[in-house]
């Protein structure tokens, strides 16, 4: 089944400011982002102000405001994390991926993002793969963690 198109996520929320969250998450869901272009669509179909759908999707690290590599990794750089090697394990990533926070790498693989909790303190530092918890992380276990996900996708195009 093919992705919903934008006009079929709001068919039936249309004129309906208070379904403007879950609405920005099914576009984020299927798109992987929210594009300018969506946000004014979903301004003028709701009946919100366009800086009103730009200010909760900007607000929420949830939605991606431009292209996201296929694997998000998301470091924890918040005070435990922090103390912890938070820095070394952003710099690991950023170094063995060639990107910047919030860039995609040259393949499309990898985004690297950093937040400020992902809510498991005592675990840091902590670091997810779109969406999987590593705790006690380190730069060799990401540098696994980041050679494993490449594998992984090898092995995906190859079957294809």
């Amino acid at each position: 089944m093919p992705p919903p198109t934008l006009d079929s996520i709001l068919e039936e929320r249309r004129s309906q400011p208070h379904q403007l969250i879950e609405v920005l998450q099914d576009v984020q869901e299927h798109y992987g982002y929210i594009a300018e272009e969506s946000m004014r669509t979903i301004s003028n179909e709701l009946g919100v102000p366009l800086m009103e759908v730009y200010k909760v999707a900007s607000f929420y690290k949830a939605f991606a405001l431009k292209p996201r590599g296929k694997n998000v990794i998301t470091i924890c750089t918040g005070t435990a994390c922090h103390v912890r090697g938070a820095k070394l394990i952003l710099n690991q990533a950023v170094g063995q991926l060639g990107v910047k926070p919030s860039e995609v790498s040259d393949d499309g693989l990898f985004t690297i993002e950093h937040v400020n909790c992902l809510g498991a303190c005592a675990l840091g530092p902590v670091v997810t793969d779109n969406g999987n918890y590593h705790n006690h992380m380190s730069p060799g276990k990401l540098r696994k963690l980041i050679k494993s996900i490449y594998k992984t996708d090898a092995e995906e195009i190859s079957h294809d």
